[in-house]
């Protein structure tokens, strides 16, 4: 061979060379970043050729498939209450891509998930098509529509926990959307894209249970007398507290910490503390500890765990690092003490359940679609906030305050129930509506099957007709006499 002929098939040789490695580059290296890029409609056509598999909640599918019209994708998504649901299920778009359990779990959903691989097989070799798989809740589905329908047209929240195993039983958020409306890729599904902004007012697939936070207000006054405890700063429950009347916020010029009316305040037991919603005591009980100690206890609960996934993550609660007189008004859950409706119904759980706090979660199990489980999840234990000893002192007290108490509205009868209200300030020198909390459990001679924590943002109610026991007590109740009345 001549020299200039060998320079060819030397040239050529590399042309194929480079080809083999852009070919590899693109195949191996660039794989995902192609397959998931915004321009690429293949795989979105792909996924909506078949389809999804169900999200099940008591047995029963609260989400399906419909077939369409349009060229590209044969399949949308529907679902089935989908307003009550939007928190759990999230959505599945065509266009707008996904969220919520149908975002973090769609390869189980479209059956692209690796451990689906031998059923991918066995439909390929007997001629079927792909399917996908399932995921089963822990969700009631008394439970939420009790929650769902005791919000009505207020803005706000409730999460509902078994405090035994961690399992998320109500997850409601208002006001809410429905998912089907957005699943499309036609014009009307655009439009209502636009109307469910974030940017609009309401708000409306914002998940409020999980992902907004707001001042506790007195609820967490459940964490202050918890720290008291478990710090030896009080042994009883029913001992005279330390709490002068009226009560000066330190390093402050005599600034008063007032109390919500002429109640019995003055040196008050923690047990009459809590029954009357003593702000006094509980503000001099965290001054008391000092910030360190309250951080460190709210931190037990889960307060600033930025990891709190259930799946779904959880917006951060937080309690500050702050000077003495922030952290005695972080103390009654004001300053910037802030908290999720799932974090106020971990921090009841913990107590409801002896002082172990159970890991938050509304997955159940993941199963082929010959219903195979191929993914179970276990009760895994968060933390210890307190001892077995000083959590049945705060049921004791909890139960107070549902007995002859702020929290009356709560009872049920024949039924073990102990609660907290709170009223927490909203705005610019608490120029806005507060917010209304009620945080409670429900117990029977089986344990606790039961934690829930409400709050309401904002309702038709007059301002001074605003509170806890009035407006979110009667919608956790509710819920709690759902879930009594399925419990096994």
């Amino acid at each position: 061979m001549n020299k200039p002929l060998r320079r060819i098939a030397i040239f050529c040789g590399l042309l194929v060379l480079a080809l083999l490695v852009r070919d590899n580059w693109v195949q191996f290296v660039q794989a995902d970043e192609l397959k998931n890029h915004k321009h690429n409609r293949r795989v979105t056509i792909a996924t909506y050729s078949k389809p999804r598999g169900d999200i099940i909640v008591d047995g029963q599918r609260i989400t399906g498939s419909t077939k369409t019209d349009s060229l590209d994708f044969k399949y949308k998504r529907t679902y089935k209450d989908g307003p009550m649901w939007a928190p759990v299920t999230g959505f599945a778009s065509q266009v707008y891509d996904g969220r919520g359990i149908e975002k973090l779990e769609d390869k189980i959903l479209t059956g692209e998930d690796d451990r689906l691989f031998f059923n991918r097989t066995i439909d390929m070799v007997t001629g079927k098509g792909k399917k996908g798989g399932d995921v089963v809740t822990t969700l009631n589905a008394k439970a939420q529509e009790a929650a769902f329908k005791g919000l009505g047209k207020n803005k706000g929240a409730v999460a509902a926990l078994d405090p035994r195993t961690g399992k998320i039983l109500a997850l409601a958020s208002t006001p809410s959307f429905d998912p089907s409306v957005i699943a499309g890729s036609g014009k009307k599904d655009e439009e209502m894209w636009k109307k469910l902004s974030p940017d609009t007012g309401d708000k409306p697939m914002l998940n409020r249970a999980l992902q907004e936070t707001y001042p506790p207000g007195s609820t967490f006054k459940l964490v202050t007398a918890s720290a008291a405890l478990e710090n030896g700063l009080y042994s009883s429950i029913d001992e005279a507290t330390k709490s002068p009347l009226p009560y000066y916020l330190p390093d402050t010029n005599k600034q008063p910490l007032p109390n919500e009316g002429n109640i019995p305040c003055e040196n008050a037991t923690m047990r009459e503390a809590l029954r009357w919603s003593c702000n006094t005591v509980f503000g001099k009980i965290s001054a008391d500890l000092g910030n360190a100690t309250m951080k460190k206890e709210a931190e037990k609960f889960g307060f600033n765990d930025p990891k709190v996934d259930t799946p779904t993550r959880a917006a951060p609660s937080k309690y500050p690092e702050d000077n003495r007189p922030q952290n005695a008004m972080a103390g009654i859950g004001q300053a910037s003490n802030t908290a999720s409706p799932l974090q106020m119904a971990m921090v009841v759980s913990a107590i409801a359940n002896n002082g172990k706090l159970m890991q938050p979660y509304m997955v159940d199990k993941l199963r082929a679609p010959n219903l195979n489980v191929i993914e179970q999840t276990e009760p895994k234990e968060y933390s210890r906030p307190l001892s077995s000893a000083n959590a049945q002192k705060l049921q004791e007290m909890m139960e107070t305050v549902v007995e002859k108490g702020t929290g009356t509205a709560g009872k049920i009868p024949g039924v073990t129930v102990g609660g907290k209200t709170g009223t927490a300030q909203h705005g610019e020198n608490n120029k806005a509506n507060p917010y209304a909390w009620f945080v409670s459990y429900a117990k029977t001679d089986k344990g606790s099957p039961v934690a829930v924590a409400c709050v309401i943002e904002s309702s038709d109610t007059l301002r001074d007709d605003i509170a806890g026991g009035k407006l979110a007590a009667p919608v956790a109740k509710a819920v709690m006499e759902a879930v009594l009345k399925t419990a096994k």
